[in-house]
């Protein structure tokens, strides 16, 4: 490697080996033989070609941020960080697009976007790079209103396994022509190919922000009045459920006082006349499903309180919870099945005896269970998987996915046969054809 690049950018270091050996989830980690810090897509296509001669599997590796596995190099090999391509090419305001390398951050695009009055709208929560987020198909709390992440990509310059160069897209806002390349690759998880560019939709700043809290007597008069909500057209940023256990979770981390019952954080945008109407509608609907209380938040500092309880949820239960690890579950469902699901999913985790918390995006059915579990107790771990399979088996029986917006990574590679059914035959066909070696991250999605 080093003939490619300079000592500091390839390394062997005992320290570095450890930090890309894992991500944030509770799989097991494992030492990558060699870490790479290349700067050019030129670089990134020269290690593919040595690896190639090599016969070296690759695992490209954003910030870690990933919550199934994914940047875990099972088969040892080369990790491949993007810290250093982390370069917004081109911003283009009359376009509302930009251009970025692989390691630029969201929040590092949003604060270089801001003086255009535009900002990048999916929020995961972490701060990920967006060559990650592409990778797994990322989402969160704005997906409700703007999409995920393979909702937002125009155009990828991805590297395939024999070395080629490609784009997948272009810079216009529709077109039909040829296959979907952008779809098929946003979501492959670094298996078919490398991304090194990556051109993505921006949106207007809005005029006006207001958040709200809503508590309700139960998970079922949270999620059918977010129902109701939709139906009426108000426009929804975010809306996320917290259930009792996680607010007493927040009100313990954050120091807030916020009354234990289930809730909905609800973000509105617009201008100003049309959230004013927004609110005084959304205050009617939310009297039909029991609403306890609802309190509106307009300025910016009480709105950021607002979210980063939302956001930092997870950290707070790990900060609880020291000397056990988190198992974050992520299915998402038809919204007909959401509240079952939710109410399904809390009941057993009761009954498994581990603490933890059910949280969710559940205006698009995506929901997730923070589970704590001490990895030194394999009873512990037990419990935990099989809670896990009783949910993931929940949203598989009812049209749902067993992961919304996690990806499958390692820990959901055992559901995608019952999920996908023939079609899974077809991703393996497609895989084997465009990496015939199985050098780029082997061993996520496919458990075969």
């Amino acid at each position: 490697m080093q003939q490619i690049l300079d000592t500091k950018r390839a390394t062997a270091n005992d320290t570095i080996l450890s930090q890309h050996s894992k991500d944030e989830s509770y799989h097991t980690p494992v030492l990558p033989d060699v870490v790479v810090f290349p700067e050019t897509t030129k670089e990134v296509q020269q290690i593919v070609l040595i690896a190639n001669e090599l016969n070296v599997p690759i695992t490209p590796f954003g910030i870690g941020s990933s919550l199934e596995g994914h940047s875990i190099p099972i088969n040892g090999g080369i990790s491949i960080d993007f810290s250093l391509m982390n370069k917004i090419i081109d911003i283009q305001p009359e376009n509302f697009l930009v251009k970025v390398q692989p390691g630029v951050t969201r929040t590092q695009l949003n604060e270089a976007l801001k003086k255009h009055g535009l900002f990048f709208s999916v929020d995961p929560g972490a701060d990920a790079t967006l060559g990650g987020m592409a990778a797994t198909n990322a989402s969160g709390t704005t997906a409700v209103k703007y999409g995920v992440m393979r909702d937002q990509v125009r155009n990828l310059q991805v590297i395939i396994p024999n070395g080629n160069i490609i784009e997948t897209g272009n810079l216009a806002t529709k077109s039909s022509s040829g296959y979907h390349l952008n779809g098929l690759f946003v979501g492959s998880e670094g298996t078919l190919g490398i991304f090194t560019e990556l051109t993505v939709k921006v949106y207007g700043i809005p005029e006006n922000v207001i958040a709200a809290r809503a508590t309700f007597p139960s998970v079922d008069d949270a999620v059918q009045s977010v129902t109701t909500l939709l139906s009426a057209g108000i426009q929804l940023e975010r809306v996320e459920l917290l259930d009792a256990p996680s607010v007493k979770q927040v009100n313990l981390h954050k120091e807030t006082n916020y009354e234990i019952q289930p809730t909905l954080f609800i973000e509105l945008q617009g201008n100003e006349r049309g959230i004013q109407q927004d609110i005084e509608t959304m205050k009617e609907l939310l009297q039909i499903h029991d609403v306890n209380d609802i309190v509106f938040v307009e300025d910016t500092k009480s709105r950021n309180t607002l979210w980063e309880a939302r956001h930092y949820l997870a950290y707070s239960y790990i900060h609880h919870y020291k000397g056990k690890k988190q198992m974050v579950t992520d299915v998402c469902l038809p919204l007909s099945k959401l509240a079952e699901g939710i109410k399904i999913a809390r009941v057993a985790l009761d009954d498994v005896g581990l603490p933890g918390g059910i949280v969710g995006h559940v205006g698009d059915g995506n929901f997730h269970a923070l589970v704590m579990v001490n990895m030194n107790d394999k009873s512990e771990i037990k419990k935990a998987n099989l809670f896990n399979e009783k949910v993931v088996q929940f949203a598989l029986d009812n049209g749902g996915t067993c992961t919304g917006e996690h990806g499958v990574g390692i820990g959901k590679a055992k559901y995608q046969q019952q999920e996908h059914g023939d079609a899974y035959r077809l991703m393996k066909e497609i895989k084997q054809l465009i990496d015939p070696n199985g050098l780029f991250n082997p061993g996520k999605i496919f458990s075969e």
